[in-house]
């Protein structure tokens, strides 16, 4: 899809100038998928940093990012195009009235024609993404949508085609770059599947998500961030949470604490600030009750 990435190291060094710190296995699938014209599937827990990828790599193709979210009950006309009803009508009250002025009347044909007109037209992602292409499409988290809408996304992935009846078939070409996340609250079809190249984001170890933290929130200081990465590397571990922290959330509590003007992590500002790390009454109350082990580790 893109020659100009020459290599993994290439596109790893591309996503790392966004902020985006890929490990060699997911840059490795991102490059196949550029030079193959393949979808990519990303799963993982929440947090872990599938949506980030799409971004960064539209940044560091430089080229646009067109997303659509996924949710129970989406259908094809919210993914692919839609008229402007509204509109329409408005055209159909302008036409009327020009005949009410004894103007000579357009032809039945020609009216259906008018209504149906590039003009009325209302892109939606997909069929953005095939127009405008070379761009990303992000289709995040595809697990939230039905059977049917997963059968229609592998019909659009296979031929990267969109026929609209009034107007024609629609190719994206070249194809856009198509990421599909998922954190995998329902399987999706293996025909699904095997249209795509897989890779599952696992939660970063302490030196990576350490760097990708001093990456994100520069302004945090380095002792506070180290104690804030073997903390939540901790609670990923050994706390049996609902919900474990993401990079996001590291993110989120160490900015946090630089706010409140924090230099190291104690126990009472950790309690405090603990609900930007964690998000389940459950959970904070787990940690809190093991803050101060924790903090000594």
């Amino acid at each position: 899809m893109d020659p100009s990435v020459a290599s993994v190291q290439d596109l790893t060094d591309r996503l790392a100038s966004t902020g985006y710190l890929c490990d060699p296995a997911l840059a490795t699938v991102g490059f196949l998928a550029l030079r193959m014209a393949r979808p990519m599937l990303i799963e993982g827990e929440p947090g872990t940093g599938k949506t980030s990828y799409a971004q960064a790599l539209a940044e560091g193709l430089d080229v646009p990012l067109i997303r659509l979210q996924c949710y129970e009950g989406i259908d094809a006309s919210q993914a692919l195009y839609d008229w402007d009803f509204p509109r329409q009508i408005l055209h159909l009250r302008a036409l009327e009235s020009t005949r009410d002025s004894g103007s000579d009347p357009a032809d039945l044909a020609d009216v259906e024609r008018s209504l149906f007109d590039e003009r009325f037209l209302l892109a939606r992602p997909v069929l953005r993404a095939l127009r405008e292409s070379p761009a990303v499409l992000l289709i995040d988290e595809i697990d939230r949508a039905d059977d049917e809408f997963e059968a229609f996304l592998l019909e659009v992935l296979s031929t990267f085609e969109v026929s609209i009846p009034e107007l024609g078939t629609v190719s994206g070409s070249p194809p856009p770059v198509v990421v599909l996340t998922s954190n995998r609250t329902r399987e999706l079809h293996d025909a699904l599947k095997r249209r795509c190249l897989y890779h599952w984001i696992d939660h970063p170890g302490l030196e990576r998500e350490l760097a990708i933290l001093t990456r994100r929130a520069p302004e945090v200081g380095t002792a506070l961030a180290e104690q804030v990465v073997s903390v939540v590397q901790q609670l990923r571990r050994d706390e049996g949470l609902l919900k474990p922290p993401g990079v996001a959330e590291t993110i989120d509590w160490a900015q946090a604490l630089h706010h409140l003007g924090a230099v190291d992590l104690d126990l009472e500002t950790a309690a405090a600030t603990l609900g930007a790390a964690v998000k389940y009454r459950e959970d904070s109350e787990r940690v809190r009750a093991s803050l101060d082990v924790l903090l000594a580790k």
